[in-house]
């Protein structure tokens, strides 16, 4: 299968920007074959609802973006930005989906969460859910403290101020919630590793 078919895939599954390094890491390619690739979907993006946005990362001694090794993900095509928020204008009028409850529960109880920690929590991806609670302004992107290639998950401020508390100490029932996701989390781990055995 060609490199860039699974760029794409990788993109549109991560839902957030990823270095090309991390890429090359995935594929267990050279970062040159990770380069091409990306080229190439650029090109077949061209004059699509999809475009390939990059985030720059100066290099000292980089010639180019691409031997920069800038973050790359999926956006949609600047021309239909109007079109994309009038749909965001109606989503946020809408109510809160099953999905988004969940996500948003333990987020508010974690109070700092990964991605990752979300999924495994939930058992499914949670990128677009956590991008919807994000546009509208429940939840905050944060660089986590203790590891700047990832990001954690938090409540905002407005979030906490609606609900009228002053810490996520004061939810309902605060510490038993937190013991019953560790717990949940716990058993899940459990149980995919008697199922790799």
């Amino acid at each position: 299968m060609e490199i860039e078919k699974k760029i794409e895939a990788i993109l549109f599954w991560k839902g957030e920007p990823i270095a090309r390094k991390k890429l090359s890491e995935i594929l267990k390619v050279e970062e040159t074959e990770i380069n091409k690739g990306v080229e190439k979907l650029k090109e077949n993006l061209k004059d699509r609802g999809i475009v390939l946005l990059e985030k720059e990362k100066p290099a000292r001694n980089a010639s180019s973006i691409a031997d920069a090794g800038g973050e790359i993900m999926l956006g949609t095509a600047p021309e239909l930005s109007d079109l994309i928020e009038n749909l965001q204008k109606e989503e946020l009028n809408k109510e809160l989906s099953k999905a988004s409850l969940e996500t948003l529960s333990i987020v508010l109880y974690k109070n700092g969460v990964s991605r990752a920690e979300i999924d495994y929590i939930r058992g499914v991806n949670s990128s677009f859910t956590l991008r919807a609670l994000s546009v509208r302004g429940l939840v905050e992107k944060i660089t986590d403290p203790k590891d700047n290639r990832r990001f954690i998950y938090k409540p905002s401020f407005e979030l906490i101020s609606f609900m009228g508390i002053k810490s996520v100490e004061e939810l309902p029932g605060y510490a038993e919630v937190i013991n019953s996701i560790d717990v949940a989390a716990k058993n899940l781990e459990e149980e995919v590793k008697s199922n790799q055995d």
